[in-house]
This record gives structure tokens, sequence and C-alpha cells, in this order.
């Protein structure tokens, strides 16, 4: 408690309110506020020989959300201290500078302060968990991408460090991909048509939309094997659809597989069978 206390200055309250809000409600969400906690929150300053060693958010995966549910993920903070760590805070910000006008989305724990578990006399990570709901925390697109670790920790001695930078982490838009192949069953030699859609959550309209001119690898497996090669690669239209022919050769599954970007992850759609006579 004493950390968040330190750092905002601001009821307990207020505190544990969400870090930044839409002023308006879904559909209107175009204003943002940042919190108090968020505004008065210290910029870079150490004190003492306190380290921070190692940042983790999310186990080190990307924070993919949907339109609806809300996804809960940690964020881990390892620090040292010859006098041991008493304790410390962190939350993940979005923005071009840290400061209350160029913040632009925020996510915090309800936690008063982080959960600090000794690994030794002088070394602590401290921990907490922080859920993120898509249709209140997640008002824009463009919210999608990297965002910072703010951190602060304490060692026992009065030692502190604030880093507005002491991490990063990705919040990526979900992302779904369909698959269809026919004529089911084929003779073998004659033309299979493959079709599919890329699409991803869109934040300000709650649904999934298409995703537009991205490369997708259409991929075969043969049936009786585990692996699967790519055919080639198509590129998604202007509504996310896919659409390409090939010739049927063998008994198999075929799907299309997307990379992924900075701001949407990966993914493979189920395999659809093709029997070949």
């Amino acid at each position: 408690m004493r950390i968040r206390a330190t750092v905002a200055a601001v009821s307990g309250a207020l505190a544990l309110s969400a870090l930044a809000v839409p002023a308006a409600q879904a559909g209107e969400r175009s204003d943002y506020r940042v919190s108090p906690f968020v505004a008065n929150a210290q910029q870079d300053e150490i004190q003492g020989d306190i380290q921070i060693t190692k940042v983790v958010v999310n186990g080190g995966k990307d924070i993919v959300v949907g339109t609806t549910a809300a996804k809960t993920f940690s964020i881990a903070i390892t620090a040292t201290d010859p006098s041991g760590i008493e304790g410390g805070d962190q939350f993940l910000w979005h923005g071009t500078a840290f400061n209350e006008n160029d913040i632009d989305g925020a996510l915090i724990s309800e936690q008063e302060a982080a959960n600090c578990v000794q690994a030794s006399a002088t070394t602590s990570t401290c921990t907490v968990s922080v859920t993120v709901d898509p249709q209140v925390d997640l008002y824009k697109n463009a919210l999608a991408g990297t965002w910072k670790v703010w951190a602060s920790v304490y060692a026992n001695d009065g030692d502190y460090v604030f880093k507005e930078i002491a991490g990063t982490a990705r919040v990526q838009r979900a992302s779904t991909l369909t698959v269809n192949a026919a004529p089911e069953p084929v003779v073998k030699g004659k033309p299979i048509t493959v079709t599919g859609k890329l699409a991803r959550a869109n934040w300000e309209t709650s649904t999934y939309a298409g995703y537009t001119a991205q490369p997708v690898k259409l991929q075969f497996r043969k049936a009786g094997t585990t692996t699967y090669s790519t055919v080639k690669t198509v590129n998604t239209d202007s509504t996310g659809n896919l659409k390409t022919t090939v010739t049927a050769a063998s008994d198999g599954y075929w799907r299309w597989s997307f990379a992924g970007t900075s701001t949407t992850p990966a993914v493979s759609a189920a395999g659809d069978y093709v029997d070949v006579r």
C-alpha cells in the first residue's frame, strides 16, 4: 500500500479505479481521460543501488484481446538491492511520451501493490495481475501494438527506483481464419478451389472485420502425414477474403496460415480434408 500511496497523491478508491477510461460509453468512445494514478506517477528516478533486473509481461507472450471477453495477464518485475526488496507497483501504458497529454491508454491492476516473492535475501520478484476489458480499456484500434511497462520498486533501506519504460509488451487484436476446399470429393488432376477469410477484432465496433491486403499461405498436408507444406501465398482482398485454385493430386488437408503482424497474432485455419479419387 505504501508504494501506490507514495506514487499517486490520490485516495485509495481513486488509486484502485481504472487507469484510463473513455469518457463516453461504447459507440461514443472518442474522448479519453487519464486517471489521477497515471497523471501523478513518477518519471525516471533512482536512489541508492537498487536495480530492476528483469521484466516479464504475460509470461513473455503477447496479450491477445478479442471484442467482448476480458483478458487477465501478469506483470512481473524482478529487482535487487543489498538490503532486500520491500515492495513495488507497475502498470502498462500506451502513448508517445509519459505525460498526461501524450498517454492515450493505460492498464492497471486492482491490487493495492505488487505481490513480492523473495528469491534470495537481496532479490525479489514483484507481480501484479491486470485485467483488460476491450469494451472499456481498448477504445480505439490504434492501441494495438507495443505498450510500455511503468515500474516502481522500493528496498528495505529506503532505496527506490521509478522507470517510465522498464520493459515493453504487445497488446494485439485477436484474429480468426477460415478455410473451405471444394469440390469434395474430387477427381485426381481436376481443380480444387480453396477459399477462406482472415479477420481480426475491431475494438471500436466490438466486431470482427476482414484484415485486408495481408499475405496468407495456402498449405497442404498429405493424408497419413503430420506436416503441412506451403503451396503458394495469396493476399487477402478488400474484405479479408481469400480465394485460389490448385490441382488435386492426393488425399489430404488444406488450410490457410497467417504469420501475424505487430498488431495481430498469427493464426492457422483447421485443415479441410479433400478426398481425391
